[in-house]
């Protein structure tokens, strides 16, 4: 992913798309400034404060050490997984957690940021609200763990996810008869709602009586369906549809 790649230091006068993503990651870090693409003063000295934070050099130059700390929350977030006799379910339980740890969020404007892009397969903006794009990605990282096929196919779209579950034969309609005992953690929930059908969608990672805890994309801590961060919810049944896995 070339976000992730430094092909050469950045410095003061510097400019481009890779010194707008640094000047994002800064932000991702805590330290806020305009994300302008302009390598200038306050880049510099926010590059330098980062590097003090890491006890590194503080030349407010971007070499590689310093980008790889940048990006590092990234790297872990993508890191593998040890199979360890795993089922599908779990493996995606466990990657969605792995990705929740390292606090991914929008930044520079909505549906914007290096996460987005992580989750969009590099677009991203007001029109690519990323909820789908989050559940997709986590389900391929855990499926190329295993080294199964994917069992639907994937989509930025929930209202293309409800439709290819419906053809694979794994969808499961919301209602008062809906068998619970079929959705285990690692199921895909989608919210009923909008012109489409389906609003929202993300992950479950546990199953009570009565609600589901999840962990979704695109959502904030009041279960915006066009949020800024990855969250862990509790949710009800009502007005959901599953995917079971």
């Amino acid at each position: 992913m070339e976000d992730l790649i430094l092909r050469r230091d950045l410095k003061k006068g510097s400019g481009g798309k890779k010194v707008g993503l640094v000047q994002e990651w800064l932000c991702l870090h805590g330290i806020g400034l305009k994300v302008d693409q302009d390598f200038g003063p306050a880049t510099q000295f926010g590059v330098s404060l980062f590097q003090k934070r890491r006890d590194l050099p503080e030349t407010g130059v971007v070499d590689l050490a310093t980008f790889d700390q940048l990006v590092l929350p990234m790297r872990n977030a993508l890191a593998d997984i040890s199979i360890d006799r795993r089922s599908l379910g779990r493996m995606v339980v466990l990657y969605s957690l792995q990705h929740l740890r390292e606090e991914p969020r929008e930044i520079g404007g909505q549906n914007k940021g290096p996460w987005v892009r992580l989750y969009m397969k590099g677009v991203e903006g007001r029109s690519y609200p990323w909820c789908a794009g989050f559940v997709c990605f986590i389900l391929e990282q855990a499926c190329g763990s295993l080294g199964i096929p994917v069992p639907l196919e994937t989509s930025f779209s929930c209202s293309a996810l409800a439709r290819a579950a419906k053809s694979a034969g794994i969808y499961l309609e919301g209602n008062m008869g809906m068998d619970r005992g079929r959705i285990a953690p690692g199921s895909i929930f989608l919210s009923r709602g909008g012109p489409t059908g389906w609003a929202h969608t993300g992950i479950v990672a546990q199953v009570k009586d009565e609600v589901f805890l999840s962990i979704e994309g695109n959502t904030n801590d009041e279960g915006s369906h066009e949020g800024y961060e990855v969250s862990k919810r509790i949710r009800g049944y009502k007005k959901k549809d599953f995917i079971a896995l």
